[in-house]
């Protein structure tokens, strides 16, 4: 009688335990639908309230949906869900907050500056025109960019990267810490601070005129503690058992370093500094105070004022015509895709040097 009993109190429990697991579901269309519906009433409630931004019936609207998807699934799905859908919800809202801006500012910049950027524009100077009147280039601007951004480029990399290479490897005691919090002093320095720091050396005490180089030196001075924190950590990601194993084959710690530790992190070392010539490159107050900017050509950039992208574009919108607005934009163009190739390339080094998985 007990078997019995019990084996019909299993025989039920397990019919009942499919029906217990079941929970009801939102639809798949729901949020999509919801997202709707919260436009709409964004767009409502702006309008009711005399709002005349975009910007803030958006926000109206994506309020409304991250409300409407707590309540609709907490009666729906229950609290725990509604907890779960509402983080998920408040992230991909942030997100979408944070991508309109850039998608705006992106296509601000490609529906104007696309008037006048072609291969006249791309291959000659400003010469001798008047900024008011249409016509001129920025090859000049091109130029003095590639030319002060890579010396620049050639006088931080090799000392942030030994630097980094001390503070990883050899770095000990009081003055590595010393260091690592100039450094970290470094990296927030405003960019005016470093063309003050390099016009009172360079110019007025050493002397010397406006040129690329000097803004050269003050942007080496923005770009190094970039590379050396990026590389910092990039070495730090190299296992010590590689450096064990190559010390207790008998070779020495600089050679281990050269010939084991930064092989194995040169793809991030690499991206590290494509990131910091992009963060330099558009970077406009040391190059104001230094450079000055020219409206020739001038291939020099150790010898007299030059020009680069970021001054042209700020020069040119100073101007106040329509046809140096145009050209203002047009430079902002070629800018941002020249750091945009710059970012695609460091992706590039790093999924090409990055480790090989696999058996």
């Amino acid at each position: 009688m007990t078997v019995a009993t019990s084996h019909r109190h299993r025989k039920v429990a397990e019919s009942r335990t499919p029906l217990a697991l079941k929970q009801s579901r939102l639809p798949r269309w729901t949020l999509p639908v919801l997202a709707l519906v919260a436009v709409a009433a964004g767009c409502g409630t702006g309008l009711a309230a005399g709002l005349d931004s975009a910007v803030q019936w958006g926000l109206i609207a994506a309020l409304l949906f991250v409300i409407g998807t707590f309540l609709l699934t907490a009666a729906v799905e229950g609290g725990r869900q509604a907890k779960d859908r509402l983080a998920t919800t408040v992230v991909w809202t942030a997100f979408l907050l944070a991508v309109v801006p850039l998608a705006s500012l992106l296509w601000e910049t490609v529906d104007r500056g696309r008037k006048v950027l072609n291969g006249y524009f791309l291959s000659h100077s400003m010469g001798t025109l008047p900024d008011a009147l249409p016509g001129g280039g920025v090859y000049h601007a091109i130029i003095g960019t590639l030319e002060q951004v890579g010396l620049a480029t050639l006088i931080a990399a090799p000392l942030g990267l030994l630097t980094a290479i001390y503070l990883v490897e050899y770095g000990r005691g009081t003055l590595a810490k010393v260091v690592t919090f100039f450094v970290d002093v470094m990296t927030g320095i405003p960019s005016i601070v470093a063309g003050l720091f390099v016009l009172s050396v360079w110019i007025l005490i050493l002397g010397f005129g406006p040129s690329g180089f000097a803004g050269s030196m003050a942007l080496a001075i923005l770009m190094m503690p970039v590379v050396v924190r990026s590389t910092e950590e990039m070495l730090k990601l190299v296992p010590n058992e590689l450096r064990e194993a190559s010390l207790a084959l008998g070779i020495p710690k600089w050679r281990t370093v050269l010939k084991v530790v930064l092989p194995t992190s040169i793809g991030g070392i690499t991206t590290g500094v494509m990131l910091a010539i992009a963060r330099i490159t558009g970077e406009t107050a040391p190059v104001l105070l230094l450079v000055w900017g020219a409206k020739t050509i001038n291939n020099n950039p150790f010898d007299g004022a030059q020009q680069s992208l970021p001054l042209y574009v700020f020069q040119q919108w100073q101007q106040g015509s329509d046809a140096s607005y145009d050209r203002a934009w047009a430079a902002a163009l070629v800018l941002i895709v020249f750091v945009m190739v710059l970012n695609l390339v460091a992706r590039g080094i790093a999924r090409w040097k990055a480790p090989k998985t696999g058996r």
